[in-house]
């Protein structure tokens, strides 16, 4: 995968087990180091089905769960009993073992939009997770990440990093359900910022996305207002 150094760190593995086993030392490492700095460690992740694996190495690792606050970096906007739901996946995926001791905090709560439901979870995010230590990004074939979908309703706002708004709704075409995302300027506050990556499809578009024909696609907006910080662990 051809990625310029000037927008992200590549970190390649053989195969996605692989994948996840490093991604999870990386991980519990950080959260480590945050929580002998401050007593405490926030880590948001994103759903879909690219992190199982990586979940399944993580919640066994030897940290302080009970100083560890999970969020996610955004939720369709559906309740836990639906499998489209990401909480219940990290419920079912993370929150296992040792890592059932830290505290979730989800974003999707039960109201008809997410809109009514952005000050009680930004309220809650500012009180609880915020500055993230880390945050675990995927992203879409179509360029996709969290939910900064292209040709969606709040993308603008959601990529600003003047603005001091911290979650937003989106509705995209190819969003499916209405959704809730955190923003740009929380994402690029975070103390590591990881992009986890896998397939040739998604390294094609990554790769695009690293060069000056990349501004089409989300992705892109992140790894330039993060100056390289953001650090890429693809497999095939």
């Amino acid at each position: 995968m051809d990625l310029s150094r000037d927008y992200t760190r590549l970190t390649p593995f053989a195969d996605g087990q692989a994948l996840a086993a490093g991604l999870a030392e990386a991980v519990a490492a950080d959260l480590r180091a945050a929580i002998a700095r401050n007593g405490k460690a926030a880590l948001a992740v994103s759903g879909g089905s690219t992190p199982k694996r990586f979940f399944q190495q993580l919640r066994d690792k030897d940290l302080d769960w009970s100083k560890v606050t999970v969020t996610l970096v955004d939720e369709r906007w559906v309740g836990e009993q639906s499998e489209r739901s990401n909480a219940a996946l990290v419920r079912q995926g993370l929150l296992q073992g040792p890592a059932a001791a830290a505290r979730f905090l989800p974003l999707y709560r039960d109201l008809p939009e997410p809109e009514q439901a952005l000050a009680e979870v930004e309220h809650d995010l500012d009180r609880q997770a915020l500055p993230l230590d880390v945050a675990i990004l995927g992203m879409g074939e179509d360029g996709h990440t969290a939910s900064f979908f292209p040709g969606g309703d709040y993308l603008g706002r959601a990529l600003d990093l003047s603005s001091g708004e911290r979650v937003l709704p989106m509705h995209a075409e190819g969003a499916g359900e209405p959704r809730i995302t955190l923003t740009l300027p929380v994402l690029a506050a975070s103390g590591r910022l990881y992009l986890h990556v896998e397939g040739k499809k998604k390294a094609d578009v990554l790769s695009t996305a690293c060069s000056d024909e990349g501004a089409r696609y989300p992705i892109h907006a992140v790894l330039t207002a993060t100056n390289g910080a953001v650090e890429t662990y693809w497999s095939p």
